[in-house]
């Protein structure tokens, strides 16, 4: 899985660059940690919590969706939580794990060219996800943000798979 998922370069020096490749290789590295599971542990929890992993993938999409598109840019979006039914993640039965890798695949594409040639330090508008009296974040934390949100969901995703069927490592 190194292959799918390397590190930057170790001299990328641009806080934008490391952050967009960092990103995007949790997304791969999400992607494929799911690959291999049956459709039934795709759908099946083993945690209290209750959470599955195609859950867990369609969450990692919609907060995308939440912070950059509803977010940043303050776009007026009918459902920014379509992941959640009833307080909890949510994924609808006819739903596949090709449907919402295509999902984060198309949401990963938006995002990139939202954060593309924005500078780090511009703040997010009023109005979508931010009203007063929130103070707006920056782009660049917002992406802080997202980084800190795959890693710890990807890293909850590697216990899932080693306890549903041994699989370690990235």
């Amino acid at each position: 899985m190194d292959s799918l998922a390397p590190e930057p370069p170790p001299a990328t020096a641009d806080p934008a660059v490391l952050l967009d490749l960092q990103i995007d290789r949790y997304r791969r590295i999400l992607v494929a940690k799911l690959e291999g599971l049956t459709d039934e542990q795709l759908r099946s929890s083993i945690l209290p919590s209750g959470w599955t992993p195609l859950e867990l993938l369609k969450h990692l999409a919609y907060v995308e969706i939440r912070w950059l598109r509803w977010g940043f840019l303050a776009e007026d979006l009918d459902d920014p939580w379509g992941d959640r039914r009833d307080d909890r993640w949510y994924v609808a039965p006819e739903e596949t794990l090709a449907d919402l890798t295509a999902l984060l695949r198309a949401t990963a594409a938006r995002s990139r060219e939202i954060a593309a040639g924005t500078p780090l330090d511009r703040t997010a508008p009023l109005g979508g996800r931010f009203a007063l009296p929130v103070e707006a974040p920056t782009l660049g934390w917002i992406l802080v943000h997202l980084l800190q949100e795959y890693a710890r969901h990807v890293g909850q995703l590697d216990v899932v798979r080693e306890l549903l069927d041994g699989a370690t490592g990235e």
